[in-house]
């Protein structure tokens, strides 16, 4: 019996493996390891170390490969040339968003992150000239990270020296710069309801990276039979949508057309002016995700750049101090930088992108999905097939990120500098 069992699975795994060469005879895909049958690729790469394992794979098989995440071939795109030439030189048919199946389980297919076709591209353009409106890049948006960085240096100075997880307070300042752009609003770093957004924030963001997560992603059937964190992760995900449905509700009941307010009231103005379309982005369910999209994703970005950059100046000292000394000498301690500063406090500019160029925060970027079979470096990729990129260059941090570092820097140095002195570090 035990004999027959391996015979049949045996079968089972050849079949799928023919199977499997068969399909992907569509494309002429780029080399890569051999896969497995089912389970591909995923046996040879370590999941808190993908980038690495990207990397001996580019040493063997070139910048352009293929590997697979259970049954689903990806092409990956390793290094600076080979990334600019799919996304620029070949931007349109290197534009579609991979499937994440853990985030389309809530998100369904609405937002800006994990989108395609016209609902991204006319949800992106909107975002970007209303957030333009608002002020992104301008005084306006200055002012809302400078009205958050005392709060910020507040908290950082109740630790008196003593051992601290900075994660919430530097996850809750940026998410109040979001939050007043998106609807008008900051929170105490005490308030329990915005506690409460922040930890599903954070916990999110550790469920997302988990081997289970990707695990998930491979395998799509997993999501509905099986449980886990994603479980979890669901849950948390669909209590910030219910959140933000409230946010809209009363944004609904008190819009002035004559007046937007914020980016809510903006796309509320939108979707009236196009009530009678039926193609229209502007729903409810659009807006509710796109707002989700905004605060996880600018949110994450800024406080993984900020322990980052915390860490560093921790461990060199002597750049802290140069820092710090540039800070004063141009700025000095009685008010907060602007963007009229930069071109004077080169060293402090420096610094900060030498910090954005080292650190890491998303080594594999976001999965791409080619919209068309397209023809790359003498490859055919055929239409759908996922893309991924691993470039230790790539960064597409905004503004806001800056100079929220940069008031980071000039007062959170200053106490970094003090707890030195007093042996607290």
């Amino acid at each position: 019996m035990d004999l027959l069992m391996v015979l049949v699975l045996i079968l089972t795994c050849l079949l799928l493996f023919s199977y499997w060469k068969r399909s992907c005879k569509r494309g002429k895909l780029p080399p890569g390891p051999t896969p497995l049958p089912i389970i591909g690729n995923i046996h040879q790469i370590d999941a808190k170390k993908r980038h690495q394992a990207f990397t001996n794979f580019s040493k063997i098989y070139g910048p352009v490969f293929t590997l697979y995440f259970g049954m689903k071939p990806t092409v990956v795109l390793h290094g600076y040339e080979a990334i600019k030439e799919a996304l620029i030189g070949h931007g349109e048919e290197f534009s579609g968003r991979g499937s994440v199946p853990i985030l389309q389980m809530v998100l369904k297919g609405f937002g800006i992150s994990f989108t395609n076709g016209d609902i991204w591209k006319k949800t992106r353009h909107f975002s970007l000239l209303t957030l333009r409106k608002l002020g992104m890049g301008e005084k306006s948006i200055e002012n809302h990270i400078q009205e958050e960085a005392p709060f910020l240096v507040e908290e950082l100075k109740k630790t008196n020296g003593s051992p601290y997880d900075p994660s919430f307070i530097l996850t809750s300042a940026p998410c109040n710069v979001i939050c007043s752009i998106i609807f008008q609003n900051r929170f105490e770093y005490k308030d329990q309801v915005f506690v409460s957004l922040i930890e599903k924030l954070n916990a999110n963001s550790k469920i997302l990276s988990s081997r289970w997560v990707q695990l998930c992603n491979m395998f799509p059937v997993l999501i509905d039979y099986c449980p886990g964190t994603h479980n979890t992760y669901y849950k948390n995900l669909t209590s910030i949508q219910s959140y933000l449905s409230a946010k809209i509700k009363e944004h609904e009941d008190s819009l002035d057309a004559t007046n937007p307010r914020d980016f809510i009231d903006y796309f509320l103005i939108k979707g009236r002016q196009e009530n009678n379309n039926q193609q229209s982005i502007y729903t409810h369910e659009n807006l509710t995700a796109t707002l989700s999209n905004m605060i996880h994703g600018g949110t994450e970005n800024l406080k993984t750049t900020m322990r980052f950059a915390l860490l560093l100046l921790l461990k060199h000292p002597h750049v802290t101090a140069k820092v710090q000394e540039e800070i004063d000498l141009v700025v000095g301690r009685q008010r907060s930088p602007c963007l009229q500063d930069r071109k004077q406090m080169p060293y402090t500019d420096a610094v900060i992108h030498e910090i954005q160029r080292f650190i890491d925060i998303t080594p594999n970027n976001l999965p791409h999905e080619v919209t068309c079979d397209v023809k790359f470096r003498n490859f055919l990729i055929p239409k759908c097939c996922m893309t991924a990129t691993n470039s230790l260059i790539q960064r597409r941090l905004i503004l806001v990120i800056f100079w929220m570092q940069k008031e980071t820097l000039r007062k959170v140095t200053t106490l970094c500098l003090s707890q030195q002195e007093n042996e607290c570090v």
